[in-house]
């Protein structure tokens, strides 16, 4: 049975989910922001934030972790669904792109230290990814010569794309990767030049 929180418990837990919320919108625009424009956007004070997150480090670590997280819980639901894979895998995609989950974790890779636990929730990411990306492509569905870190790189690029001052950042997100995501698709594939991304690129980015 679970009991309601005091007055001060669900302020808290409000301010923090307003915290993470403006987190993710200055940070994937800018890692480099400053931790007080957080707060002014999250409309607390920094005695506030700093209460929950002691610093930066701590607020980056949280996002990127959360990132990771929901990520992941996307990739897994996925892979459990009996539908058509490549239907699949483009609804995959659009969920993880609305979510900016991807990207923010992406993103923050290098601007802080990431913990044990972090790399290893970063490892088993990848591995959901990369059984999604095999299993798309083995039905013939996903061109072949597209590796994992190219898709990953493409969301990112995707998940930045924003018009200030306008609301309609979600339908440019949505419309370009309707556009990428038909040229994925096996059926139009044509030889693209140079090599593809690596893995090893995308991980030497989580070195501060």
């Amino acid at each position: 049975m679970t009991h309601p929180m005091s007055g001060r418990g669900a302020e808290a837990a409000r301010n923090d989910g307003k915290i993470l919320d403006a987190a993710r919108d200055v940070f994937l625009a800018d890692p480099n922001r400053p931790i007080a424009e957080v707060a002014r956007q999250a409309g607390v004070g920094i005695s506030a934030l700093y209460r929950r997150y002691p610093s930066k480090e701590h607020l980056l670590r949280e996002l990127a972790a959360d990132g990771l997280t929901r990520f992941t819980n996307e990739l897994e639901s996925a892979l459990m669904s009996p539908g058509d894979p490549w239907t699949v895998y483009c609804d995959c995609l659009q969920r993880v792109l609305e979510g900016r989950s991807q990207a923010l974790a992406q993103r923050l890779a290098g601007t802080f230290t990431p913990t044990p636990e972090l790399h290893e929730l970063a490892a088993t990411t990848g591995e959901r990814y990369a059984e999604l990306h095999d299993r798309t492509q083995r039905v013939g569905a996903l061109r072949p010569d597209v590796t994992t870190a190219d898709v990953v790189l493409l969301l990112e690029m995707l998940s930045v794309i924003d018009t200030p001052g306008a609301s309609n950042g979600s339908a440019l997100r949505r419309r370009y990767l309707t556009l990428i995501l038909q040229a994925l698709h096996a059926s139009s594939a044509e030889p693209l030049p140079g090599p593809p991304a690596s893995g090893e690129e995308l991980s030497a980015r989580w070195k501060p």
